[in-house]
């Protein structure tokens, strides 16, 4: 392999490779991508254990609109790829409360508007203001031409919708608890659940931290293409490794890359199969990862240090990965679910869970009759690493104890019927990933202008990028694979 010149080698098929992979393609380059797993998606992966068939995170995924990206890449590259649109989208379940997300946003405003001793009008002018936040920011992920790299005409783009973004100027680097307060919100439970609930798993950090414009447009996720991929969401990640071979891209799965190292005229990557050589190098792990890779020790590369520090700040995830009978009387589709125990406490381990549940539609998941059910909950990655490996193992036992209890608590007619369990640690993510110490989420998004402060592909050495949820636009599947679609652009630009 090492005799070929790639004008690009992508390192890891998780939605950010495979963003870039397929849209250097799609430009007509000469593209390697390597996978160290023997399957495809990263983070957004659906693994197989004991015959069954996982999520490797509890979550939906957005983007799946007609004229949004993945939806672009379903009909434009015909995926075998078939998307269930649930409703509702999500359930918020608390002591006391239940709340239904449907696919009609004004549902949902409407619920929280007639709980007794709402504010109705201080609920009402917040979603006025998050819609139009909201409205500014998401044109950018359904037409990924308006993110940088920029040229004239898309500058020129930005001015004619320059009045949109101006809601946003207010509330730069400061917290959606700000906002809250400025519409007297600050004290109605019912909404500070549902975005702490709902920002713990987008912008991985609680409502009162979160970078108000960042939280207004992860607001929007349920409404912005949201589906269920039959079959678990590595139906998709398979589906674009395809469609990357059949535009002439090379796929090497089970192909885990050691170390990238400098030649003359480009890079040469070393993995378990061979040598690669390369003008650029995607890599699409994180800036520990990209460290590794490197053999790149502290202090050599500061952006990547700095990186690596906010990741480091973040989350691990404690999972549940259960096999269960549905309850009498379902309807047969698959179910998400945000679990909340304590509304006072903080949303993660074990007090906040995501659970999300699998369809009789989803063939080869599970055995005729039984689903399969994926159960998260955060757990601070500082706290973990300071841990001995017996105190590790102590503390996930407590904590996997209290998921279960917490479940049959507020997930009753699900939990009645377990047929087989398994546990999991960020080490068990780790495993099932590749990613590094298990970490979940990326960047903490909290309240800060250095949320700003790169706004555009990542290029961490000449010809060496960093795509994934640590870097711009950030969280989720689909901002990920945007990412990746602006850094392939980059690299057109300069081959």
């Amino acid at each position: 392999m090492a005799d070929t010149w790639y004008d690009a080698v992508v390192v890891g098929a998780g939605f950010g490779g495979l963003g870039t992979a397929l849209e250097l393609c799609r430009r007509g380059a000469r593209v390697a991508l390597c996978e160290g797993l023997n399957y495809p998606g990263g983070c957004a992966s659906t693994f197989r254990r004991g015959g069954y068939g996982f999520e490797s995170g509890a979550t939906l995924f957005s983007g799946f609109g007609e004229h949004q990206l993945f939806g672009r890449w379903i009909r434009e590259h015909a995926l075998d790829v078939t998307v269930d649109w649930l409703d509702p989208l999500v359930e918020l379940r608390a002591p006391g409360m239940r709340l239904q997300v449907h696919r009609d946003r004004e549902r949902l405003i409407a619920q929280l508007c007639a709980l007794p001793g709402a504010p109705v009008q201080g609920v009402r002018r917040f979603f006025e203001l998050q819609a139009q936040v909201a409205g500014a920011l998401w044109p950018l992920f359904d037409d990924p031409d308006l993110l940088p790299p920029l040229n004239l005409k898309t500058l020129m783009r930005h001015a004619g919708r320059a009045w949109s973004y101006a809601p946003l100027a207010r509330w730069l680097g400061r917290p959606l608890g700000a906002v809250l307060a400025h519409h007297g919100l600050e004290g109605f439970t019912p909404l500070r659940t549902y975005l702490d609930a709902l920002c713990q798993i987008t912008v991985q950090c609680p409502a009162a931290e979160a970078e108000a414009p960042f939280a207004f447009a992860a607001m929007d996720y349920y409404w912005r293409g949201t589906g269920h991929v039959r079959g678990g969401i590595g139906r998709l990640a398979t589906a674009l490794t395809k469609a990357i071979s059949a535009r002439g891209g090379d796929v090497f799965m089970a192909n885990r890359v050691r170390a990238v190292t400098p030649v003359d005229g480009g890079w040469r990557v070393t993995a378990r199969r061979g040598e690669l050589l390369a003008r650029h190098v995607v890599t699409n792990v994180l800036p520990q990862g990209l460290r590794t890779l490197l053999d790149a020790p502290v202090g050599r590369l500061p952006r990547v240090d700095a990186l690596a520090e906010r990741v480091d700040d973040g989350w691990g995830a404690a999972m549940l990965y259960l096999v269960v009978r549905p309850p009498e009387g379902d309807s047969g589709g698959a179910h998400h679910f945000e679990l909340v125990r304590d509304e006072q406490a903080p949303f993660i381990e074990g007090n906040h869970l995501f659970a999300s549940i699998s369809g009789a539609a989803d063939e080869g998941r599970a055995r005729p009759g039984q689903r399969t059910m994926t159960v998260s909950t955060h757990v601070p990655l500082k706290k973990v690493a300071g841990m001995t490996a017996e105190q590790q193992a102590s503390y996930f036992a407590g904590l996997h104890a209290r998921m279960r209890e917490n479940l049959d608590a507020l997930l009753p007619e699900w939990t009645a019927n377990v047929v087989h369990a398994m546990t999991g640690s960020p080490r068990t993510f780790q495993r099932f990933t590749l990613r590094e110490a298990g970490a979940v989420g990326g960047v903490p998004r909290r309240a800060g202008l250095d949320n700003y402060r790169i706004l555009g592909p990542f290029q961490a050495q000449r010809g060496v990028w960093l795509v994934g949820d640590s870097v711009f636009p950030g969280q989720s599947t689909l901002a990920t694979a945007v990412g990746g679609v602006r850094t392939a652009a980059s690299i057109a630009a300069v081959r």
